[in-house]
């Protein structure tokens, strides 16, 4: 399986685990938007591998994705539903996984 599936699950995993624990008030606002964007995220890269002809769009709005997903979880930072060790950990795998999209999306530029 590619880095960057392996890498995404892994996030997904994590992501879904902090957001159970976002107070009751947030877990259908900012808690549903961080688990659809990195659903739709991880959605996103599966119809890139397996449409080859509509690889650059999907790659494209992937890319999107993964930048919503950064602004979201700094949002819950700045809200105190993530601690700041626990944003330095997303911001981390999340620039990882960007990194792995960047040079998939250049070699099929």
């Amino acid at each position: 399986e590619s880095p960057i599936f392996v890498k995404t699950f892994d996030l997904l995993k994590w992501v879904l685990k902090r957001t159970e624990k976002f107070p009751k008030s947030q877990r259908f606002f900012l808690a549903k938007r961080v688990n659809d964007t990195i659903l739709d995220f991880y959605e996103t890269l599966v119809r890139a591998a397996v449409r080859k002809e509509q690889t650059g769009t999907a790659l494209k709005e992937a890319d999107v994705l993964l930048t919503r997903l950064r602004h979201y979880v700094r949002l819950a930072v700045d809200m105190g539903y993530l601690s700041f060790r626990q944003y330095e950990y997303a911001a981390r795998e999340i620039t990882e996984v960007g990194k792995l999209l960047g040079g998939w999306i250049k070699k099929k530029a």
